[in-house]
Parts: C-alpha cells; structure tokens; sequence
C-alpha cells in the first residue's frame, strides 16, 4: 500500500512529522511519503519558496527511513493538483496497487471545490484525518462521499486499489504553520515546534522575517 500526505510544509514542523509516523503504524506501512506541493491552489503564496521549503523537509526527516520525500509536484510547472498527481503515481504502481491520499477534516470539507474531485476516489483511498473544528455539513458533498464510501479498517483499504474512505482520530500536536510565521514574524522562538535543524535553516536564510543575528 502506497501512502501519501502532501501539504506546503510552509515550514514542516512537528505536527506533521508525528501525524507521519502515527500513519505509519495507523496503516501498517513501511513509509508514508510527504509530498510538498509547489503552488497551492486554494492559498496565497507560500512564505519560503518550493526549494526552500523542500531543503526544510528534507532536513526534518534526516534519519527517518519511514518518511520519504516525493518532490513531483515541485518538479512540475504550475499549480498543485492532486488529480494529477494521483494520476501519474496510478501509472507507476499499475491499476490493482492499493494507494491512499491523506487529507484532514479541514481540507476534505472543501472537498468538492477540488479541481476534478470526482475523479479523485477513482484514483486512490482516502483517507480523513479528524482535526478540531467544526464537522462536516451533512447535506455537503463531502460528507455524502464519506457516508457512501466510508470503511472501518485498514484492511479494506489493502483489498481494492481504490474507492473507500477511512477516517482515522490519532492524536495530533497542535502546531499550525500559520502561528509558526506569525511567531517568527514577531521576533518570538519556534524552538520545540519544528526540528531543530528546521529552525537553524530558517535562522540562516531569514525565512519568514527571522533574524540571523538572533539569540532565540
């Protein structure tokens, strides 16, 4: 089973590199593999640019043989969309090779302003991650998928390459990287929030407003 979490990373930090590992056993693979988008689709710009933030990643998961890193997106001009990306992973794994797109609650409620959504279950399991915050509307699209397609193991997921729904409630960090730029923003220490080596990158290059010179 093929397993992947994609996001801007914008910066990686804690929150994602424990909801990774919690994949890992949750869905009993060897690797869960963290996809970095390289212009979101329904966000503004990102604070560091694709190569930064890849560099980031890369430092995050330094000695972790469970995360890997697939830079497709970054590789491929213009915006992120994951019909493509789940498209082009189809044709490498072959039609009956079970693959599983990891999304949270917060994103699959706008599940459906996704460009080619529908075919999107056609291509992968997904996989919703239960984050605080209101719950689906269940006259919404979104949530009709999940009652239509829903499962209750990882073991259907492994019988069909495709199809099914699993919500999973692992405990999550709450670390956004929202508040990890407004915290650098402000002159304040994102110490114990992202790597350390994250945070010594971040320092050196000043990314989201830090300063170099800093004692934090």
């Amino acid at each position: 089973m093929h397993v992947i979490y994609g996001g801007t990373f914008d910066p990686v930090h804690h929150g994602h590199l424990r909801l990774a590992i919690e994949l890992c056993d949750r869905l009993e693979v060897d690797h869960v593999s963290l996809v970095p988008c390289h212009i979101p689709p329904h966000r503004g710009d990102t604070g560091a640019s694709a190569s930064q933030r890849l560099q980031l990643l890369e430092l995050a998961v330094r000695g972790e043989p469970r995360l890997h890193i697939d830079d497709r997106e970054l590789r491929r001009a213009g915006a992120s969309y994951t019909a493509d990306t789940l498209r082009q992973l189809r044709q490498e794994l072959g039609p009956d090779h079970p693959l599983v797109m990891v999304v949270g609650t917060d994103a699959f409620a706008g599940f459906d302003r996704w460009r080619e959504w529908e075919s999107i279950p056609e291509l992968a399991h997904i996989v919703v991650v239960r984050r605080p915050g209101p719950a689906l509307n269940p006259e919404g699209i979104p949530a009709r998928l999940l009652t239509k397609r829903r499962v209750e193991d990882v073991a259907s997921l492994r019988n069909g390459a495709a199809g099914c729904v699993l919500e999973l409630d692992p405990p999550l960090l709450d670390i956004s990287a929202t508040g990890i730029r407004e915290r650098i923003a402000a002159g304040r220490s994102p110490r114990y929030l992202v790597p350390d080596s994250v945070w010594e990158q971040i320092r050196q290059q000043g990314l989201y407003g830090a300063c170099p010179e800093g004692n934090f």
